[in-house]
Formats: structure tokens, sequence, C-alpha cells
């Protein structure tokens, strides 16, 4: 992940969260892949809906944990929503038709990417969710990292 341009967004409610996801969404192209890691309970699945909704997509949307992808393809252009935390190596996401969906003619969003980083496209945007209890229970730390 050398040569990234970083972003940092503070987020104060998942209100916040699921709007500033939402315009990332509202932004992507076909092929992109985007990156989702944070602890449990941070935040992800708040922000998989915002970029969802940015995307145009109206369905109820859940983290796939035990299915590992969910397709979502009534929106704007498909999403492909990746769950990898339960992936024991990277040749169960290969069984999935991850490179496929990988630089296809949607988005992937891959939650807990950092499991299987030595399958992810060099172009890919990282998005970390730290909490910071301090600033407030429901405060997030957002950074974007970018390929130059």
């Amino acid at each position: 992940m050398s040569d990234m341009n970083s972003t940092m967004f503070e987020s104060y409610s998942r209100e916040d969260t699921f709007e500033y996801a939402k315009k990332l969404g509202e932004m992507s192209k076909p092929g992109q892949v985007y990156c989702l890691s944070g602890d449990l309970g941070v935040g992800k699945t708040v922000f998989a809906q915002g970029f969802g909704t940015g995307l145009g997509i109206d369905e109820p949307m859940s983290s796939p944990t035990f299915t590992i992808v969910h397709e979502y393809t009534e929106g704007r252009i498909p999403l492909y929503h990746f769950d990898v935390y339960r992936i024991g190596d990277v040749d169960e996401l290969e069984e999935t038709g991850f490179y496929e969906y990988a630089g296809g003619d949607g988005v992937c969003l891959i939650e807990w990417a950092e499991l299987v980083e030595e399958v992810i496209p060099d172009n890919a945007v990282w998005i970390t969710i730290e909490k910071d209890v301090e600033k407030g229970f429901d405060y997030r730390k957002i950074l974007i990292k970018k390929p130059l």
C-alpha cells in the first residue's frame, strides 16, 4: 500500500458515517474495489449501507458474513459486497468468483479485506474505521487511502 493519497473524515453519528459513505458510492465507477477495515461493531455495515444507497440500491443491506458475497444489481452499477471474515485462505475467496467481480462491471466492497490482502488489486481504495471513545461513543475516524 505504498504511494497512497490519504483523506480523513470524522463522523460523530451513524448518520454522518452513512452520508459520507453515500457520497463515496455516488462517485464510484465500475471496476473499483473498496476495502473496508475496522474492529467488530465499528460501523462497517452502516458504511456499506450508505455506500449502497449512493449507488442507488434501495433493498436492505446486511453483512454477508455467512455467504461471503451479496450481489446487488438494481442500482446505478452492481455492488458486490464481500465479507471475508470467515475465510480460511484465499482459495475460498477464489471459489466465490472474486477475480471476476474485481475489475468487472460493478463495484466491490470488501469487509475485512486485510485478511486477504495478497489478492487485493493494487488500485483498491482502503477504508479504515476506528473508534475513539474519548471523543464520544458515536465518534468514528474514517481514513481513506487511494492509490496515486
